[in-house]
């Protein structure tokens, strides 16, 4: 399967700037560790992660 980002995905997220760092944080993450920890599919999981990137989420919190 070949996956082409949405073109206007950082267009629509709000980013915040992160401290003097000028790191940019999308206003919202997508937390792994619940959402995929071998209760789903694996396409449902990859569903998830490309849809939220093509959001313009570019934060995803892998914490356990």
């Amino acid at each position: 399967m070949n996956y082409l980002p949405n073109e206007s995905r950082y267009t629509s997220m709000r980013y915040n700037r992160s401290g003097r760092s000028g790191l940019k944080l999308p206003a919202i993450s997508l937390g792994l560790w619940h959402n995929f920890g071998g209760v789903d599919t694996f396409s449902n999981s990859r569903e998830m992660v490309l849809r939220a990137f093509d959001l313009g989420i570019t934060h995803f919190d892998l914490a356990k």
